[in-house]
């Protein structure tokens, strides 16, 4: 089958391209860029894109699927189709499962669930077994399965010890280690500490639970010279420390969800449970560094921390209810919104931060617009004004602080694996 698209924008830094032009697709491949016949147009479906944006399809590499175990909140196949229906053709999936991902069974379980799918998902493999902190996973059993990279998710790597012998393993495959950074004996409150947990009277977590465990793991990373990747940061003392870190040459790398960008602590007055995550939502000030470090590269990239739970465990009351929200169906109209039309980031900078970098520190292969390469492609609008409706979303959960609100851009179409996602429909190309 053929395809065109007609008169799209394309965007890839990674390969300096930045022109408009027609693209032909058949049977998955990129088969022209320009130069596109009369007879080829007569032959192929076109879909116009005049003032669409086409880019390496985006990759979000911190989502949660919950299968196996909760198949109730999300599958391999529901969160699949929340990340096509937010403009993703890729995901890394954590290992808080049930099993945990710590076997090259459930690995290879995952990937088969998703292997007809067009996003492509991408398992981690737990540092430890069942995440306990006591003893390695089989690290290389997992690599050898398809685990791209290694986290205890949900909790910092137990003891340093643990963290150094793993991080020797993984410079064998040139893998890193995704980091939850939280000092436990400073965990367990359900917000942030400060004016406003004590105006509201919540149990708090203090940003320093986070500082402790960047700095740890940067210092033992640096000691034996593997790469820690610092999961959902959130803190400004902890951005500081990547920056210095990276100026001294260690390899650390971070990434932002987009409601640490946005939100702050003050949105819990409510006590809606839908703005209850960890790390907690912070203050202004921590906002305001999150958005500096995006601006000049100390955080490499957004991702969701997509993280389903049912209607019934978000109603209980707030400081028993589970934390997280949903994240691939908001993430990048957010991103336009907050990032780019508020001119914090250009297009540019922000495909970098949603689509080269995850792939880049994963060691993945980043997706070429050019003759003869599959196409994996988001065409974006981003102009396109929508409200976000949580019944219309794809992910089979609701959990999300967003709902009704007002966004400027969104993904129009995605493609990948001769496969097409538009308009709500999945399509053979």
């Amino acid at each position: 089958m053929k395809i065109i698209l007609n008169k799209v924008k394309l965007i890839n830094p990674d390969q300096n391209l930045d022109e408009t032009n027609d693209v032909l697709i058949e049977n998955g491949i990129i088969k022209k860029i320009g130069n596109i016949t009369k007879d080829d147009f007569e032959k192929a479906e076109v879909f116009e894109f005049d003032g669409k944006i086409c880019v390496p399809g985006l990759f979000d590499m911190h989502v949660h699927f919950c299968e196996p175990g909760r198949e109730d909140t999300e599958t391999v196949i529901t969160g699949s189709n929340a990340a096509a229906n937010g403009g993703f053709t890729g995901v890394a999936c954590m290992p808080n499962t049930n099993p945990t991902i710590d076997s090259a069974e459930v690995v290879n379980f995952i990937k088969k669930k998703a292997e007809k799918h067009l996003v492509d998902v991408h398992p981690i493999g737990a540092v430890s077994k069942d995440r306990k902190g006591e003893h390695l996973a089989p690290i290389a059993e997992l690599v050898t399965a398809g685990a791209v990279a290694f986290s205890d998710d949900g909790v910092a790597v137990k003891t340093a010890s643990l963290l150094r012998n793993a991080l020797e393993y993984l410079k064998m495959y040139d893998l890193p280690i995704i980091e939850h950074c939280e000092d436990v004996s400073m965990a367990g409150g359900a917000m942030n500490e400060g004016s406003v947990s004590t105006l509201l009277g919540l149990p708090a977590i203090p940003t320093v639970a986070e500082d402790l465990t960047v700095i740890r793991d940067i210092a033992v990373a640096d000691y034996v010279g593997g790469s820690i990747h610092i999961a959902h940061i959130s803190s400004k003392k902890a951005v500081q420390a990547v920056r210095e870190a990276k100026a001294k040459g260690i390899k650390v790398t971070s990434e932002v969800t987009p409601h640490h960008f946005l939100l702050t602590d003050e949105s819990l007055d409510s006590y809606d449970s839908n703005y209850k995550m960890n790390p907690p939502l912070r203050t202004e000030e921590d906002v305001q560094a999150m958005i500096e470090g995006l601006k000049d590269g100390t955080i490499d990239c957004i991702a969701s921390d997509h993280a389903p739970h049912s209607i019934e465990e978000k109603e209980a009351e707030f400081i028993y209810a589970p934390n997280g929200i949903l994240g691939l169906e908001t993430q990048l109209g957010l991103a336009l919104s907050e990032l780019v039309h508020k001119n914090h980031l250009t297009i540019n900078q922000l495909v970098e931060k949603l689509s080269i970098n995850p792939r880049k520190i994963l060691n993945l292969p980043i997706p070429q617009i050019k003759v003869g390469e599959i196409a994996n492609l988001t065409i974006i609008d981003p102009d396109e004004v929508w409200t976000v409706d949580i019944k219309k979303f794809y992910s089979k959960s609701k959990n999300s602080p967003f709902d009704k609100r007002l966004l400027t851009g969104k993904s129009v179409a995605v493609i990948n694996k001769s496969k097409m996602f538009m308009d709500g429909t999945f399509k053979e190309i």
